[in-house]
């Protein structure tokens, strides 16, 4: 697996995305988004896209985190508070959407793994049981809260450059969740990928008319990665504490274009 990202989470101001209209008053929804380094660098830029649309937002992700941190039961041996776990906010804040952005951590930085990372023969088994663990959590929390049962959206993955053959079976097992638990899917991964080559690590992409609109072409093309850090998509450097993106950056823009639109 990649080198672990900063664990912590900061609150710095918002990521500046490309110019929009104000958003609309009206509120139609409430997206609570929860996730990794991924979601935490993408938090801001998702939260102008989906609060243009008319819903109200939070975030709540944690760098290094995986799924078994976001569930309740899991005590000191998870990177996530108690406050912020999964069926906490939804009993909390009531949501009628929840994202769940999570590229398959598992090092010595996710603990509640206990040990089982990528290359052990039981990833994959455990990782469907969090995936099944974190949704019955979920419901259960709304049946105590007295709401309906928040809509799941899943978040593919784009390529792994270290283990390209990891993110297709991740991106199969959330695949296969949505078809017998009910859901829906973000296909951000392929926002960030070739459109002939899915799982093949890219650094860039041609430009799209958002990108080329905002002044971030070089020579037509979008860079997605710096070139000291794979699997971010913030051009900023990485910092220790972690933080939502500080600058406009394709990745960024593309990874959360295609979770607003699955949110609709």
């Amino acid at each position: 697996s990649t080198a672990p990202p900063p664990r912590a989470v900061s609150t710095p101001a918002a990521s500046p995305g490309p110019p929009t209209a104000s958003p609309p008053t009206r509120r139609t929804g409430r997206v609570l988004y929860l996730g990794d380094s991924i979601a935490t660098e993408t938090q801001d830029e998702l939260g102008r896209r989906i609060r243009q649309s008319g819903h109200d937002y939070r975030a709540a992700p944690h760098s290094g985190t995986t799924l078994c941190d976001y569930l309740e039961g899991t005590g000191a041996s998870s990177l996530v508070p108690a406050a912020h776990k999964a069926a906490a906010l939804v009993r909390d804040w009531r949501p009628d959407t929840v994202v769940l952005q999570f590229w398959g951590n598992s090092w010595l930085y996710t603990p509640c793994m206990e040990g089982v990372a990528a290359d052990h023969p039981g990833y994959l088994t455990r990782y469907g049981d969090d995936i099944r663990s974190l949704t019955r959590q979920i419901q259960t929390a709304a049946v105590q809260a007295g709401i309906p049962q928040p809509r799941l959206v899943w978040v593919l993955q784009g390529p792994d450059a270290f283990n390209p053959a990891r993110i297709p079976k991740i991106n199969q097992l959330y695949e296969m969740h949505v078809v017998r638990a009910g859901g829906a899917l973000a296909d951000a991964g392929a926002r960030v990928s070739a459109p002939d080559a899915r799982y093949t690590y890219t650094q860039y992409l041609p430009c799209d008319a958002e990108e080329t609109a905002a002044g971030l072409c070089r020579d037509g093309r979008a860079q997605l990665h710096r070139d000291d850090d794979p699997l971010h998509f913030c051009l900023a450097p990485l910092t220790a504490n972690g933080r939502p993106c500080p600058e406009p950056s394709p990745g960024v823009w593309r990874y959360t274009a295609a979770i607003a639109d699955a949110v609709g």
